[in-house]
């Protein structure tokens, strides 16, 4: 079958398509014919030799396909071969076949294209999990960082349907325009003073809960940003991995840190967290309480052309892979 590989670190120019053997379900596993594959953050990464594929897993990248089920492996209930299904992975989607532990596949969302819905998972899995941690709770003020791109696409209005308040940073007119039309009430443009702007806009409270995608360069900010008992959960380090933590002030406002990864979980895990996105995420699509992600699709074949746009200025939503 075909997949994609970076044998060397770099740029685009590293993604190579090619041969490899089709992957066999083992016990409890389901072997899923992918029809697109979600691009994520974590592709670029490991593209450029930062952040490696936990070990016994696959070098092909991807953490996230929609399919049709072709296979099913030993002991495997639940599911029938021609099945449509969503599959969060460790790695391996940027393939033609994927295997995963059968508590990895969810169905798809009615109503969604299969394609489109390839980018789906993986963003709900990370926010609704990270959200859950952080205890979010109705009346609360989220921040989000990076609101424009597909963590923040899905945040948002995942976060106003909780009933909270949504703050969010983005760097360009175009992408504070659509953040608010996810439904942010206040889109603050990260080049100025957004600590600032994010105790003006709540009368000094601050944002009980700061969803981080950056990490060291944002640390002492979100501190100041964080209201009393606030919550933060770090799940990406765009801005580094080291920074300086005032701890007189983290314990002044008696806040939390987190910091979490989806990717290396373990199975069972894994699994309970697509089970909570299918309980309360699919219900809300299907009742249009939220909208699906705003979805660029690009063949497979030009790989290489979906991480130049990942990589540019001015991104928004999720970029899927189609076979």
């Amino acid at each position: 079958m075909r997949a994609i590989l970076a044998p060397e670190p770099g740029g685009p120019e590293a993604l190579q398509i090619v041969e490899v053997d089709r992957p066999e379900p083992g016990p409890g596993e389901v072997l899923v014919r992918v029809v697109a594959a979600g691009v994520n953050r974590a592709d670029i990464l490991q593209r450029q030799g930062h952040y490696p594929p936990p070990p016994g897993h696959t070098d092909v990248l991807g953490l996230e396909v929609s399919g049709v089920v072709a296979e099913l492996g030993e002991g495997v209930t639940g599911w029938q071969p021609g099945q449509q299904c969503l599959v969060l992975l460790a790695g391996g989607g940027y393939a033609e076949y994927v295997v995963a532990p059968a508590g990895q596949l969810v169905p798809t969302p009615p109503g969604i294209d299969p394609a489109d819905a390839a980018g789906l998972l993986e963003v709900a899995a990370t926010v609704v999990s990270n959200l859950d941690l952080a205890r979010l709770a109705p009346g609360e003020t989220l921040l989000v960082h990076g609101g424009a791109g597909g963590i923040g696409s899905f945040a948002i209005p995942y976060a106003k349907a909780l009933g909270c308040t949504v703050l969010t940073t983005a760097g360009s007119p175009e992408n504070l325009d659509y953040c608010r039309s996810l439904g942010a009430d206040h889109a603050l443009d990260y080049h100025e003073d957004w600590v600032a702007a994010v105790k003006d806009v709540t009368d000094r409270h601050g944002a009980d809960v700061i969803l981080d995608i950056m990490g060291a360069k944002y640390l002492p900010l979100n501190v100041r940003a964080l209201a009393v008992g606030g919550r933060q959960v770090t799940i990406g380090l765009q801005g580094g991995r080291k920074g300086e933590l005032d701890m007189g002030a983290l314990l002044n406002k008696r806040a939390s840190i987190h910091a979490t990864s989806l990717r290396f979980r373990p199975a069972a895990e894994k699994a309970a967290i697509c089970a909570r996105v299918v309980k309360v995420v699919w219900p809300m699509l299907a009742e249009g309480i939220i909208r699906p992600l705003r979805t660029e699709r690009v063949p497979f074949a030009e790989v290489r052309r979906a991480h130049e746009l990942m990589d540019a200025p001015g991104h928004r939503g999720k970029i899927v892979l189609v076979l």
